[in-house]
């Protein structure tokens, strides 16, 4: 009788544990599920991201477990290659401007906006969040960096040319690409032809474009053709500056160019506010003489990141909060002082540090012209087609300008180049 109550109370017990075990943990109790950390692998390239923000975050986030992989090499090959493998691939992954060429592999990413992403929609500048989101509405790509444009000068050269030397001056009296010109011509004059106005014609025609809305595609896919406003302004601006001598046929990213910046015969270019790195690595000899003005025909944008998550990831709202952390307005100025990647809130543009004197730039705050340039970008639409129909034009510009290619001929051939790419 002992016996049978004893194992009457055991079940008992057994039972009320496990009742209990289903919707509680005891203490003591090892829930494995419960305490791991959700596992998630970054892919960023070098200085997209600060690592030092990066080890910040494994503080921030005790319940994520972040594995960041600098990829090196060509970042955007080995993720296509990744995305058509359909193995291996990260949780979180940096896209630069190129991200329109992903659009139509929107399915193989979360849409941010189903994260939370339009709560804080208001807190970033409304060209760079659009520049994210596909034509169908759904928000692959989370605002990193910008690339505000404005014109670089040397201040000593436009001042011996007569032209006017100080940056609200600049700004105000060369404000066309009309009145760029005509300062271009006056600086040959001056100095005998040895000083031209700036780099390249292909920059010419980017810089143009950039401060524009209608480039070659609308957002349902219309192609807009070669003779739209914008594209033929843009192409006859660049064509005028070559006819004029105006350019120094200087490459980016070729030791030519760096030299010709160094010694004095580019007197100025209007590039992204990261050039202000290049040109200081390019150009050290001429510390000091550089300035910085509104970019002539308005301003433009050339560049800049983004923040994605893939659908393969397991954990997309741990994700979420990690770039949304990553990307806030304090986080981004801070990677503004330590990597020059210039913010893409706004609220911080007032910030003392925006505000700082350069001595490469003769003393001046260069970052409160790049903030103005900023917040007037225009609202443009790409599409994953513009890649190959601007690099056909580019190309032919680089014909017209170094082998001295008949402009009509070269443009005729272009517009049949880009209609037989199209209909690839």
């Amino acid at each position: 009788m002992i016996r049978r109550k004893r194992a009457c109370w055991v079940a008992a017990f057994m039972a009320c544990v496990l009742l209990l075990g289903g919707c509680s943990i005891w203490p003591g109790q090892d829930d494995s599920a419960t305490s791991k950390k959700a596992a998630l692998t970054l892919w960023y390239w070098n200085r997209s991201i600060d690592d030092k923000l990066l080890a910040k975050a494994q503080e921030q986030f005790p319940n994520i477990q972040l594995t960041a992989q600098k990829i090196g090499g060509d970042f955007k090959a080995k993720l296509k290659t990744t995305l058509a493998a359909r193995s291996g691939e990260p949780d979180i992954v940096a896209l630069n401007d190129w991200i329109m060429e992903l659009f139509p592999s929107e399915d193989r990413f979360y849409n941010l906006y189903d994260l939370g992403a339009g709560d804080i929609e208001d807190q970033y500048l409304e060209w760079k969040w659009k520049q994210g989101v596909t034509p169908s509405g759904q928000m692959i790509g989370f605002p990193m960096d910008t690339g505000p444009t404005a014109l670089f000068y040397r201040e000593d050269l436009f001042r011996e040319a007569g032209l006017p030397s100080d940056p609200d001056e600049v700004s105000r009296q060369i404000n066309s690409w009309e009145a760029y010109a005509a300062a271009g011509e006056k600086l040959k004059n001056a100095f005998g032809g040895k000083v031209f106005l700036t780099d390249n014609i292909g920059s010419v025609y980017n810089q143009v474009l950039s401060q524009g809305t209608d480039r070659y595609f609308q957002p349902d896919g219309t192609f807009l053709g070669l003779d739209s406003p914008l594209v033929k302004t843009s192409w006859d601006t660049a064509i005028s500056f070559k006819e004029k001598g105006l350019l120094a046929n200087a490459d980016g990213w070729t030791p030519g160019w760096n030299a010709a910046m160094n010694n004095g015969e580019i007197a100025s270019f209007v590039g992204a506010v990261w050039m202000k790195q290049v040109l200081q690595e390019a150009a050290p000899d001429t510390s000091g003489k550089w300035r910085v003005a509104r970019a002539p025909g308005g301003d433009g944008n050339n560049g800049g990141s983004f923040l994605s998550i893939l659908k393969s990831s397991e954990h997309p709202q741990e994700a979420f909060e990690l770039i949304r952390w990553l990307q806030n307005p304090e986080n981004q100025l801070e990677q503004y002082q330590t990597l020059n990647l210039f913010p893409s809130a706004p609220s911080v543009f007032d910030s003392p540090s925006m505000k700082e004197e350069e001595p490469f730039f003769g003393g001046q705050a260069t970052g409160s012209v790049f903030a103005e340039s900023a917040q007037h970008v225009p609202i443009a639409f790409f599409g994953e087609r513009y890649p190959s129909v601007h690099g056909i034009i580019t190309r032919r510009l680089n014909d017209i300008a170094k082998q001295n290619a008949n402009p009509q001929q070269v443009w005729n051939d272009t517009v049949q180049r880009v209609d037989r790419e199209l209909q690839r």
